[in-house]
C-alpha cells in the first residue's frame, strides 16, 4: 500500500518584465556588480519605499542608475585597484 502525501501549493516568483531586467542590467554594469545582486538591490529599496509594481520598480532602477552615473564614482577601477598585487606579493605563488 503506497502512502499519498500531501503536496502545498507553492507560489512562485514572478519572472520579472524584460523592461526591468534591462533597467537592473545597466544598473549592475554601471555598478560593477551581478544582475542579481542590482535586482535584490532595487528590491530592497523599493520595499523601503512601499513600492510594489513592476513599472514603480523600473522607474527606481532608471533613477539608481542615474544617480550611479551622476556621483562619477569608478566601481571599475577601484575593483581593479583592488585586486592588483602590492610590493612583495608580486611574486606569490599560490600552487606550486
Amino acid at each position: 500500500m503506497m502512502r499519498k502525501s500531501s503536496v502545498a501549493a507553492v507560489a512562485m516568483a514572478g519572472i520579472p518584465d524584460r523592461a526591468y531586467n534591462a533597467a537592473c542590467g545597466k544598473l549592475a554594469s554601471q555598478l560593477g556588480i551581478s544582475l542579481a545582486s542590482a535586482r535584490r538591490k532595487v528590491e530592497v529599496k523599493a520595499a523601503q519605499q512601499g513600492l510594489r509594481e513592476s513599472a514603480a520598480k523600473q522607474q527606481l532602477a532608471d533613477q539608481l542608475l542615474a544617480e550611479a552615473i551622476s556621483s562619477g564614482d569608478n566601481n571599475h577601477d577601484l575593483l581593479t585597484s583592488l585586486l592588483e598585487a602590492v610590493g612583495n606579493d608580486d611574486n606569490f605563488m599560490v600552487e606550486d
